[in-house]
C-alpha cells in the first residue's frame, strides 16, 4: 500500500467516525430539547444500531491494518496525520477488547438512564434510579479492565477524562485544595454576610432569554455557529466548529443561575469553536481533556464572569433587561452578591469557593462505587453524610442531592474530578495572561477579545494535536493547584475584609 493511499483510507475512515457520533449527538440533542416526554425508546433502539455499526467499522481487522501501516511510516508522517494515528490506535485497542453485543447494550442502556434520571429527579425517587446506576456502575467497571486492564478501574477511568490523572494524584490535589479552602470558608462563616436577596424576586424567562442572547454576544459567539437551547441540565454539544450547541435552564426566582450556567457553557463553546480547521472530522477535532474543557468554561464563569470588572461592564444593560428588579441595586452590590460564599446543596449554583468542596463529595462517592466498598443502594445515605460532613449542610431529598447531575446517567464516571482540575488550571491561566497582557481595561469595557484571543493562541486552537499535559503546559507552565488556592485567598481576603 502506498502511503497517500493509506492516508486517503485513513481520512474516510474517520469522516464516517464522524458521521456516526454526529447521528449520536443529534439524537441526544433532540431527546433533550424538543423531543416529547415518552419516546426515549425510539431512540434507544436508533443509538443501539448505530453503535453497533460504529463498532462493526472501526473494529474491523483492516482498520487494524492500516493503523499498524501508518504506525510503521511515521518518520514519514507529519504532526497532524502521526497524532491522528496514536490516537486511533490507542481507541482501536481499547474498542477490539469491548465484545460488540456489550458495545451496543451499553448504548442502549445509556439512552435509557437519561430518561429515567429525568423521572427519577422528578420525583426525588433514588429507588426508580437505583435499579439502571447499578446496570451503569458495573458495565464502567468491565469497560475499565477493558480500557486498561494494568490499572485499577477507577484509574482507568479517570485517565478517559484526563490522561495521566489518577487517585493517587487526585487524593494529594484535593487534600491540597481541602487544606486550604475549610479554614478559609471557616473565617468568612465569622463575617457578616452580603445581601442577596435579590437575585431571587421575580425575573421573567422572556426577559432571561434576551439577556442570555447579549451575554451570548459579550462573550464573542457567532450565533451563525452557536445556538442556545432550553434543558433540564445545562451542557453544551459540538457537531464541528463551525456548529456548537450550548443549554440552560432559566429558573424565574434565581437569576444568577442561568446567567452563570450561559457563561459556563459559553466558555466550552469558544474552545470548539477556536480549534483549528485542519482537524475537523479527525479524531483530534474536539477539546483535548474535559480538564482542559472544564478550565476554559469555569475561566469564562467565574475568573471573568464573576470579576468586579465584568460586573461593572455588563451592569447597565442588564438592568435594561429587569429594570425593576435591580432598581435599587448597585453594580458592587450585584459583585458581592454572586461571589457570597454560603455552603450549599447544589454543585451547579455553588459558589466559587465551595465548589470544589461539591466536587470532592462526588470524587468519594465514585471512588467507593468503583473500588466496591460502596453498594449503589447505599449512595443517598453516604452523599448525605459527606454532605454534612464537607459543607455543613443537610441534604433534605435526593432530588437536591444525589440526583441532581446528569453525568452518572451518561455513563461518565470518572469526569467530576475534571472541574476541579480545571478550575486549577484557569486560575493559573490568568495569572499568565495578566503577565503577558492588560486583562481587566478591556474586559472593564466589556472587551473580552483580547482574553479570548490569549485562550485560543494557549489552549483552543491545537484540539487534541497535543497531549493533554503539553496543553496545560503551554497555558501554565509547571501546574501547581496552590497558585489556585492562593487565588481563592486573595479573592475571597478582599471580599470579606478578613
Amino acid at each position: 500500500m502506498e502511503l497517500n493511499e493509506a492516508l486517503a483510507k485513513l481520512a474516510e475512515l474517520q469522516k464516517k467516525l464522524y458521521a456516526y457520533s454526529t447521528a449520536d449527538a443529534a439524537l441526544y440533542l433532540d431527546g433533550t430539547t424538543v423531543a416529547p416526554k415518552d419516546t426515549a425508546e425510539g431512540r434507544g433502539v436508533a443509538l443501539g444500531v448505530l453503535a453497533g455499526e460504529r463498532h462493526k467499522l472501526f473494529s474491523a481487522p483492516e482498520v487494524g491494518e492500516l493503523l499498524d501501516f501508518l504506525w510503521g511510516q511515521k518518520e514519514a508522517l507529519d504532526q497532524l496525520h502521526s497524532r491522528q494515528v496514536e490516537e486511533l490506535r490507542r481507541s482501536y485497542a481499547q474498542l477490539t477488547r469491548i465484545p460488540a453485543d456489550e458495545y451496543m447494550e451499553y448504548a442502549v442502556l445509556v439512552n435509557e438512564a437519561d430518561d429515567v434520571w429525568h423521572r427519577a429527579k422528578e420525583r426525588g425517587d433514588f429507588e426508580l434510579f437505583r435499579p439502571v446506576l447499578e446496570k451503569l456502575v458495573a458495565f464502567n467497571i468491565k469497560f475499565a479492565g477493558y480500557y486498561d486492564p494494568s490499572k485499577a478501574p477507577y484509574d482507568a477511568l479517570l485517565n478517559e477524562y484526563e490522561r495521566g490523572v489518577d487517585m493517587k494524584y487526585l487524593d494529594e490535589f484535593f487534600a491540597t485544595l481541602r487544606e486550604r479552602i475549610v479554614p478559609l470558608l471557616h473565617a468568612i462563616g465569622e463575617k457578616e454576610q452580603p445581601d442577596d436577596s435579590f437575585l431571587r424576586r421575580h425575573y421573567p424567562i422572556e426577559a432571561q432569554r434576551k439577556f442570555s442572547d447579549y451575554l451570548m454576544e459579550i462573550l464573542g459567539l457567532d450565533r451563525t455557529h452557536c445556538a442556545i437551547g432550553e434543558t433540564e441540565h445545562p451542557y453544551t454539544l459540538n457537531f464541528n466548529n463551525k456548529d456548537v450547541r450550548i443549554t440552560t435552564h432559566y429558573h424565574e426566582d434565581d437569576v444568577g443561575n442561568s446567567m452563570y450556567s450561559v457563561i459556563h457553557e459559553g466558555g466550552h463553546a469558544k474552545y470548539e469553536l477556536g480549534i483549528r480547521d485542519e482537524v475537523q472530522y479527525t479524531c483530534l477535532a474536539g477539546g483535548v481533556s474535559m480538564g482542559v474543557h472544564e478550565s476554559q468554561s469555569r475561566f469564562y464563569e467565574n475568573l471573568i464572569g464573576r470579576s468586579l470588572p465584568f460586573i461593572q461592564a455588563i451592569f447597565p444593560k442588564m438592568k435594561e433587561f429587569f429594570p425593576e428588579q435591580l432598581a435599587d441595586v448597585t453594580a458592587g452590590q450585584f459583585y458581592r452578591a454572586v461571589n457570597k460564599v454560603q455552603p450549599s446543596l447544589i454543585r451547579t449554583e455553588a459558589d466559587e469557593l465551595t465548589y470544589c468542596l461539591h466536587i470532592m463529595v462526588r470524587y468519594e462517592v465514585e471512588k467507593q462505587l468503583m473500588v466496591g466498598t460502596l453498594a449503589v443502594k447505599d449512595v443517598p445515605e453516604t452523599w448525605n453524610r459527606l454532605y454534612k460532613e464537607y459543607l455543613g449542610v443537610d441534604v433534605p431529598d435526593d432530588k437536591r442531592g444525589c440526583l441532581q447531575d446528569s453525568h452518572w446517567s451518561g455513563g461518565a464516571f470518572g469526569y467530576f474530578p475534571s472541574y476541579a482540575l480545571g478550575s486549577a488550571y484557569g486560575a493559573q491561566m490568568l495569572k499568565n495572561m495578566e503577565r503577558d497582557m492588560d486583562v481587566w481595561g478591556p474586559v472593564s469595557r466589556g472587551d473580552l477579545s483580547g482574553v479570548s484571543e490569549w485562550l485560543k493562541e494557549k489552549v483552543h486552537q491545537y484540539g487534541g494535536l497535543l497531549e493533554p499535559a503539553d496543553v496545560v503546559k503551554n497555558a501554565c507552565g509547571q501546574f501547581d493547584p496552590t497558585v489556585f488556592a492562593d487565588y481563592l485567598e486573595q479573592k475571597y481576603t478582599e471580599l470579606y475584609g478578613l
